[in-house]
């Protein structure tokens, strides 16, 4: 089945975004470990995200490597707890959970994240969910903001997300 997913070419010096597949998980991993390294995770998390909601895990391609990865779901109140499988996705969810998106130093500023996101606001527009839902880490609470969300109370167990964490919200009208 293919999904569709930007296609980043034009605005960001051949980057693009793709479906993720299985064969993407050892990648992702390792990305994971560079950009986030205070903030580990199991292999079997991404896996698990993958499985329950493709639609919403991609990669960052440039020419034959990876230098991102974004994965996200459907979800349903509080954020889940870092390094956590969550099972399913909930049928009553209400938000779309960015779980991560990481980019590797050489893509950053090339606007593909900025892209990705509004991909994934437009697919929770049509899941009619009420908003875009994440945990801000590693200080890129400002990057946020510049796609439209905001801080909201932190309502959840940060344990594990850093001093720095901030939920955020983008409202969906």
């Amino acid at each position: 089945m293919t999904r569709k997913v930007g296609d980043l070419r034009s605005a960001s010096g051949g980057l693009v975004w793709r479906a993720m597949a299985i064969g993407d998980l050892a990648m992702v991993d390792a990305i994971a470990a560079r950009v986030h390294p205070d903030f580990p995770e199991d292999a079997a998390v991404f896996a698990e995200r993958l499985l329950l909601y493709p639609d919403g895990c991609h990669v960052l391609a440039a020419a034959a490597d990876s230098v991102g990865y974004l994965i996200s779901h459907p979800w349903c109140g509080r954020p889940p707890s870092l390094n956590s499988l969550i099972r399913r996705i909930p049928p009553e969810a209400n938000t779309y959970y960015v779980h991560d998106l990481a980019l590797l130093p050489s893509a950053r500023g090339s606007g593909a994240a900025a892209t990705i996101v509004e991909q994934l606001v437009e697919q929770a527009r049509r899941l009619q969910l009420a908003s875009v839902s994440l945990v801000a880490v590693n200080g890129s609470v400002p990057f946020w903001e510049k796609q439209g969300f905001v801080v909201v109370a932190q309502d959840h167990d940060a344990t594990g997300y850093g001093e720095d964490a901030r939920r955020m919200v983008r409202h969906l009208a």
